[in-house]
This record gives C-alpha cells, sequence and structure tokens, in this order.
C-alpha cells in the first residue's frame, strides 16, 4: 500500500466572521492511501491558529504518518496523538481503503442508508444588518436551530436581534445556541450570561477564553445559561487529563471536533468521560470540505443522536467537492444514488 498527502486551500463564498477574526480561505490536507485498484482518502482538517498541532513541522509529521500507514500496525495513528488533525485523517483513510465504497466510511450508520442528521444553521458574525440577513435565509430554509457567533460586534445589539427574534420565535418554535469562542472577560461573564438568559436560549459555547479551568468551574456552577465547552478541550490528549479538566468545570455540555480532538477514537473517549460525569455533548464540524465533513457525519449517526449536531458547514466554499451530501429544512442527508465528483477529487490528489 501506497500513502502520500497533499495540501488543498478551501476558499470561502462569503467572508466568515468570529471573535478570533474574519475567515476568506482555510488550508486543508489528504492523506491518499492507494493499494492496486483501490484508494482511500481522509482529510486533516488543519485549524491555523486554533489546532493543537498547528506547528512548523506539520508537513514533516504527515509525511511520517503516511510511512506509518504503509506498515503492518494495526492502530498507527496511536502514535500520533498529540497530532490530532492527522490521527482523524489516518482513521478515515484507512476505513476509506476497507470498504467496498471510499466514501462510506461506516456501512451501519443510519446517515450512510439515507436517514437525515438535524443540524444547526450557523450565523456568521457581522454587522447587524448582515446576521439578520443570515437569519432570514436559514429560517426559510427550513431550520428550527440556529447557532449565532457573538462577541464581535456591539453586545447591546446582538442582544437586540436576540430579542427580535424571540418576539416572532419562541423557544418551542426555534432554537437558539451562541458561540462566544472566548470573547467575554471573567470578569463581566457572568452578567452577560445573564443578560443572554432572558431569552432561553439552549446553550452558549466558549464565554471565556481557554486555559482558565477555574474561571470557567465557577461560571459553570453559577450560570443561568448551559455552558459547552468547545476550544479548552483542545491540546488535551491523555485520557487522565481529560478526567481531571472535565472533573474540574463540570460544564453542562462539550463540543466535539474531530478533527480537533483527535479523531473518531479522542472523540469517543471524551464521551466516555463526559457521560461518566453526566455532562451532555454533541458533534461539530471545523470547516473541513465535503470529504471530512462526509465521516464525521456518518460517524455521528452512529452514536444515536437526536439532538442538532453542528455539521452545516459544507455549503460555505466556492471550491467544496461535488458530494452526495445535501441540506433540506435544517438536516443533513447523504443522497444516495447521487455521486461525488471523482474526477475532481483524482485530479487533486493526483
Amino acid at each position: 500500500m501506497k500513502a502520500s498527502f497533499l495540501k488543498y486551500t478551501l476558499q470561502f463564498k462569503q467572508p466568515g466572521g468570529t471573535s478570533r477574526g474574519v475567515l476568506t480561505q482555510k488550508d486543508t490536507y489528504f492523506i491518499i492511501l492507494e493499494d492496486q485498484d483501490r484508494m482511500g482518502i481522509g482529510e486533516a482538517g488543519l485549524f491555523r491558529g486554533l489546532s493543537s498541532d498547528d506547528v512548523p513541522e506539520y508537513e514533516t509529521q504527515l509525511e511520517r504518518a503516511c510511512r506509518a500507514l504503509e506498515s503492518p500496525e494495526p492502530e498507527p495513528w496511536v502514535a500520533f496523538r498529540a497530532y490530532p488533525s492527522i490521527v482523524f485523517a489516518m482513521e478515515q483513510a484507512l476505513r476509506s481503503i476497507d470498504g467496498a465504497d471510499p466514501f462510506i466510511l461506516f456501512e451501519e450508520a443510519p446517515f450512510s442508508k439515507g436517514e437525515p442528521l438535524p443540524i444547526n444553521g450557523l450565523i456568521w458574525m457581522g454587522d447587524l444588518s448582515y446576521m439578520k440577513q443570515q437569519v432570514a435565509a436559514k429560517l426559510k430554509d427550513g431550520f428550527t436551530c440556529l447557532k449565532f457567533k457573538i462577541g464581535a460586534i456591539d453586545f447591546q445589539d446582538e442582544l437586540g436581534m436576540l430579542r427580535e427574534i424571540r418576539r416572532e420565535f419562541s423557544a418551542g418554535d426555534l432554537e437558539i445556541r451562541v458561540d462566544a469562542n472566548g470573547a467575554f472577560g471573567p470578569e463581566i461573564a457572568l452578567e452577560r450570561l445573564k443578560q443572554l438568559s432572558d431569552f432561553q436560549l439552549h446553550s452558549i459555547e466558549q464565554p471565556i477564553g481557554a486555559g482558565q479551568p477555574h474561571q470557567m468551574a465557577e461560571l459553570c456552577a453559577r450560570t443561568p445559561l448551559p455552558i459547552a465547552l468547545d476550544e479548552e478541550l483542545i491540546g488535551c490528549i491523555k485520557a487522565a487529563s481529560k478526567s481531571v479538566l472535565l472533573q474540574t468545570i463540570r460544564p453542562q455540555y462539550i463540543i466535539l471536533k474531530p478533527s480537533l480532538v483527535g479523531g473518531f477514537s479522542g472523540s469517543e473517549e471524551w464521551i466516555r468521560q463526559a457521560e461518566a460525569q453526566g455532562s451532555g455533548w454533541w458533534v461539530t464540524s471545523a470547516l473541513e470540505s465535503n470529504i471530512g465533513l462526509n465521516a464525521i457525519a456518518q460517524w455521528t449517526s452512529t452514536l444515536g443522536v437526536d439532538m442538532p449536531q453542528g455539521l452545516g458547514t459544507g455549503s460555505l466554499f466556492t471550491n467544496n467537492f461535488e458530494s452526495p451530501l445535501e441540506v433540506q429544512k435544517g438536516r443533513l442527508r447523504y443522497r444516495l444514488g447521487k455521486a461525488w465528483d471523482i474526477q475532481k477529487i483524482h485530479k487533486v490528489c493526483t
């Protein structure tokens, strides 16, 4: 078996605003496996400035991973746990080449058989008018759960927008989640959570920056609004460290991004730790192409989820790969009978 990797730059259709800045493109990597007439592909969804494995020697580690994949080692990704996105790509590539269809990684998954997954609609940061336009478009498309990126524009404007939405849609009609990406300082976070709780929100992701476990623990203990950890999980690799983090903070939820927390195996370890102490969880993509998104969706479907997941990022890019993935009425579906753009994928991979 021959293994190789390549870099691919995804281009945003519209700039994506977050509290960390505006995104116009995103680099990603693919590991390609070839064995006679079989091909496997896995996406290493490196997230510049956020991934714990965003290091100068990243491509050197990808080369090492390729050599490990060519060896007879049964679980070659174990040696790369310090590089979560590479683990994810290795797991995908091996499942891809071992199956009858390189894009069906979990044949038993309901999603792989055409059953849709409920997802949230993502509302990017921007000026108030732009955010309202996004809300109108998502509601028209049939979404019943929206996730707002907050923390970049005036907080009172954000509260005003949520107030307007709640005048028209009750919590029973529309679930609202917000993601602050660590935008609030610890000294003001609780007061802001109290103001946000007036709008019957489902949860808030990462209200304060990662790396402040005791302040986050105090916030989780006193919050009127469920808190979900996101960036807080990044770089926490060992099972014992995960246990200590969750026992210290005791969050209401955790967010699992396989590209950032070690693929399927790393995510499943987080799930076990969270469920052991009563924390909820859901899965979110991290701006992968449709190749990585497809893998995440199939795996997520094996977990028996029923709440909306954060898997609606496949339509953000101008140069994504045509695939059977479709979003209809707030649900992500694998459209059976629709083909992948194999020619484009082969062109990129050769």
